[in-house]
């Protein structure tokens, strides 16, 4: 019976779990609703609202938006918009923030995650996967730290969104030969799901 109960768990639970996820992220795109007249609405057309309708309409936001930025007069609004919110007193540096992070981690060709690395993390013996973020490290930084370091980012269990911005010698981190997506599924589930080992290739020298 234990059995029974425990293999539907495994089956019902990330199913419940994705549905409601799912539905959390869609119930939050649908608020873009609230931006269009009353009258339109779906359940005032159609007498019962639809779920997902505007999630929808947050991606043709998105996607128009995109579109528009890309063109001269797009890109010349963009630059006034950014120039009048770093005028706002607290706006700016919050902005500025979160715009930088942000054009690291979706530009298309960003390098956020880099590669997946294996170091010694919060003590020698400890081994955790991290994330090569960067390469030496940037302003006064470079001035104390002697010798060749690189930015690594380590991320926490189950949530990778918060971690550890680390500054490590480069002899001190392994790179993993390991994509960056299986690397993120190893850290998310706790070790469950791991990747598939791949065989050293040995260079054999003459």
């Amino acid at each position: 019976m234990k059995r029974y109960f425990i293999t539907g768990l495994l089956i019902w639970v990330p199913l419940v779990i994705t549905a409601w996820v799912l539905s959390i992220i869609v119930s939050t795109l649908d608020q873009s609703l609230q931006l269009l007249p009353e009258a339109i609405h779906p359940r005032n057309l159609l007498g019962f609202s639809l779920p997902g309708v505007g999630a929808l309409l947050t991606l043709a936001i998105i996607l128009l938006t995109g579109l528009l930025a890309t063109n001269f007069i797009g890109q010349k609004l963009v630059d006034w918009w950014d120039k009048l919110l770093s005028r706002i007193p607290v706006v700016n540096s919050v902005y500025k923030a979160v715009k930088q992070v942000s054009d690291t981690l979706f530009a298309p060709n960003g390098n956020a995650f880099r590669k997946a690395l294996l170091i010694q993390y919060p003590r020698q013996g400890t081994w955790v996967i991290a994330f090569l973020t960067g390469g030496a490290p940037g302003g006064d930084i470079r001035n104390h730290l002697v010798g060749d370091y690189v930015s690594v980012y380590v991320p926490s269990t189950p949530n990778p969104t918060s971690g550890f911005f680390l500054m490590l010698p480069r002899q001190d981190v392994v790179e993993l030969d390991m994509s960056i997506d299986e690397a993120l599924k190893y850290i998310i589930s706790m070790g469950v799901v791991a990747p598939p080992s791949r065989p050293r290739v040995v260079v054999k020298t003459t």
